[in-house]
Order: C-alpha cells, then sequence, then structure tokens
C-alpha cells in the first residue's frame, strides 16, 4: 500500500523559514517524478515544484522561485520542501505527491497517482 506523509508545517512570521517533508511508503521512489502542491482557502490546487525521478532536473512556480527549493533523498525515501522568505500568501495546505508520468507533464495535478493528506502552513504577518 502506498502512502505520502508529509510533515514539518506550522505557523512562522513572515521572512521566516520552514521545512516540510514528505516521507514515502510502499513504492520505489526513484521510479516516480515528485512534486508539492498546495491549497488555500476558497482557492484550487496549484502546482508549486516538482523533482524528476534522480533529481537532475527541478521546475518551480514562479510565485516561489528563488525561496523554495525542493530535494529528494531517493534511499531515505523522502522529498523536502525548503521554504524561506515566507509571505503570508504561502499559507496553505501543502501536499506532496508522486507521478509515473513523464517529467514534461510535472505541473499537471491529474498526472499524479498518488498524494499525501497535507500538512498546515500558516505564514502570519
Amino acid at each position: 500500500q502506498v502512502q505520502l506523509v508529509e510533515s514539518g508545517g506550522g505557523l512562522v512570521q513572515a521572512g521566516g523559514s520552514l521545512r516540510v517533508s514528505c516521507a514515502a511508503s510502499g513504492l520505489r521512489l526513484s521510479t516516480y517524478v515528485m512534486g508539492w502542491f498546495r491549497q488555500a482557502p476558497g482557492k484550487e490546487r496549484e502546482f508549486v515544484a516538482a523533482i524528476s525521478r534522480v533529481g537532475m532536473n527541478i521546475y518551480y512556480a514562479d510565485s516561489v522561485k528563488g525561496r523554495f527549493t525542493i530535494s529528494r533523498d531517493n534511499s531515505g525515501n523522502t522529498v523536502y520542501l525548503q521554504m524561506n522568505s515566507l509571505k503570508p500568501e504561502d499559507t496553505a495546505v501543502y501536499y506532496c505527491a508522486a507521478s509515473r508520468a513523464g517529467w514534461d507533464t510535472n505541473t499537471v495535478k491529474h498526472e499524479y497517482d498518488y498524494w499525501g493528506q497535507g500538512t498546515q502552513v500558516t505564514v502570519s504577518s
């Protein structure tokens, strides 16, 4: 049974940092493109960042470029999202997801096969 479990969310002041983690089980992580998405209240779930199977390719949404860093540890079956210079508009539930599809569809929600339950990130002004 595949499970993705996010952790590390919380409350932080604007300008601060958080690192969220995604622990994967029941799958061979190196065979999946991994992505982070987020959903704010009343809004659609949106793409944040993605990393290719062995980490050679990385892609960010414009809104987080230069502030967030995605990384992965395939041997440890974990994916990370380091978030720096956080802004109130980054407040959302953050989800990790795993995709068997090609790299070209890394921003497309429906191309992801497995999702975690999410972790709340709240940035106060």
